[in-house]
């Protein structure tokens, strides 16, 4: 039983949350999200992909704002701009690599910024394709300015030499004080960093104190370490039930899994709250 209000505010992670691995966003999602914007809910898509992937959203929903690359962008999803950045200084960026490298062998890094993606030749990408095919054999010839997302990965396809959640735990112990770190996928080995202080909550966090909003308003949905600080500051939090085994240390809720609509079904029990 959900009790309460209905929010003011609803922020929901992408992938593994709303939008499925195989296929695209379900009819029922997509009427849940319909009508909480006809009652005048504020909606965020918070996630890490790039502005450059937002565009199937945009199409899919037709309105919503997005808070992309994990927090470091405000993005004008109907428009198709960026409007602001919290960005990572090219000696911070230096500064990781250096340090990472030495902390987690066999290292590999990626680099985000504008609409560019750039990787090292031996950094496996799945998604980026056609982007950068050639790559370069340090990421340090292309850290010519500030980023939004860098990402570094761990041996390749056939052989991931640490896990994700193993990668994070050895950046954030080590370079915390200078960088966030997170991920968004258990089975890879793959870690994503921000600028210090950036995080989907935080970024959140921040644009619903604009609107007049407090973490009492909003609801936030999520699967993954990199939502959850976006679990934590919202009073009302669901977790995916086939999301990270931590999520539920970081939400107030459990909502089903996202092939059977979880988050819909969260949905439409908030909208027969009292406004």
């Amino acid at each position: 039983m959900i009790s309460g209000n209905r929010p003011k505010l609803i922020a929901t992670d992408l992938d593994g949350t709303i939008v499925p691995y195989l296929g695209p966003v379900s009819d029922r999602t997509i009427s849940a999200f319909t009508k909480a914007h006809q009652l005048g809910i504020e909606i965020f898509f918070i996630t890490g992909r790039p502005p450059r992937w937002m565009r199937e959203i945009r199409d899919a929903f037709g309105f919503g704002n997005a808070i992309c690359a994990n927090g470091a962008i405000l993005y004008d999803l109907m428009n198709e701009k960026v409007l602001e950045q919290w960005l990572m200084p090219v000696d911070i960026q230096l500064e990781i690599i250096g340090k990472l490298r030495k902390h987690l062998p066999g290292i590999n890094f990626a680099i985000e910024y504008g609409d560019e993606f750039h990787r090292e030749s031996e950094y496996m990408t799945k998604w980026d394709i056609g982007l950068d095919n050639i790559g370069v054999t340090k990421i340090e010839e292309r850290m010519t300015q500030p980023a939004f997302k860098m990402l570094a990965r761990c041996g390749n396809r056939e052989n991931n030499e640490f896990t994700s959640d193993q990668m994070l735990e050895i950046s954030s112990r080590e370079l915390g004080s200078i960088a966030n770190f997170t991920h968004s996928n258990a089975n890879e080995s793959l870690i994503e960093i921000s600028a210090l202080g950036v995080s989907k909550g935080q970024t959140l966090a921040k644009m619903a104190e604009r609107a007049g909003l407090t973490s009492a308003d909003c609801v936030s949905f999520g699967d993954n370490p990199n939502d959850f600080s976006m679990l934590q500051w919202a009073q009302r939090s669901w977790a995916m039930s086939d999301g990270h085994p931590d999520g539920p240390k970081h939400a107030k809720f459990v909502a089903d899994a996202h092939h059977h609509d979880g988050v819909a079904i969260v949905i439409e029990a908030l909208l027969e709250l009292p406004a």
